[in-house]
């Protein structure tokens, strides 16, 4: 697999680069300094609103927001959509996930998250390589087919900014981290790093990322 990079991953022992980035709830903008000194914290780099994979993931963490909480670590998304398009979406689908929006993929890049070329041997294998990655499926499919087929279930219909993300980001990989109080990386996943495109949307269960925060103390 090809990669774009712009510098390379970012892996624990490493300090974690900052960010400034508009809050997705309008409010005040969030850094990652915000949380240097105060509390460990989970740093989710996820796509803009198209990626079905990256809504569930989002779900998930909203609703296991409490545990990890109650381990004494913050939790964090960065969801690359605009601040606009993103107050729609969680207007009809609130989250207790504190949300950064960036469009551009400027945290990703700062994180060096791995951004596959998309050459055509990479969309054959997109168009072969069979996924379950949300267990929501019948029978795993290829990749482009589940992610349709998850979206359907949510009832997801995209909207134009949807699709600009889409073509400005596909094939971008995400990533998730642990940072502690002092801004280093202490735990990383990132996706497809260990599986190839089988990999594709599957995401840190909430056991993983349990214990990995305790593992902090």
């Amino acid at each position: 697999m090809t990669v774009i990079e712009s510098r390379p991953p970012v892996f624990p022992g490493e300090q974690a680069p900052d960010f400034t980035l508009p809050a997705v709830d309008g409010k005040e903008p969030i850094s990652l300094a915000d949380y240097r000194g105060r509390s460990p914290v989970f740093l989710a780099l996820l796509l803009g609103l198209w990626c079905p994979f990256c809504r569930r993931q989002i779900a998930q963490i909203g609703t296991n927001e409490a545990k990890i909480k109650a381990l004494g670590v913050e939790s964090l998304g960065v969801v690359a959509t605009t601040p606009e398009n993103a107050q729609l979406y969680f207007k009809f689908r609130p989250t207790r996930l504190r949300l950064a929006a960036d469009p551009e993929l400027t945290t990703h890049r700062a994180y060096g998250v791995p951004k596959p070329v998309p050459t055509p041997e990479l969309i054959q294998a997109f168009e072969t390589t069979l996924v379950n990655p949300t267990g929501d499926l019948r029978e795993p499919l290829p990749i482009m087919e589940a992610a349709a087929a998850v979206a359907k279930l949510d009832g997801y219909a995209e909207n134009e900014t949807d699709h600009a993300d889409t073509q400005r980001q596909w094939p971008q990989l995400k990533a998730q981290y642990l940072i502690d109080r002092d801004g280093m990386v202490r735990w990383a996943n990132i996706e497809c790093a260990t599986e190839g495109l089988a990999g594709v949307g599957k995401f840190p269960s909430v056991d993983e990322i349990l214990a990995a925060a305790r593992a902090l103390s």
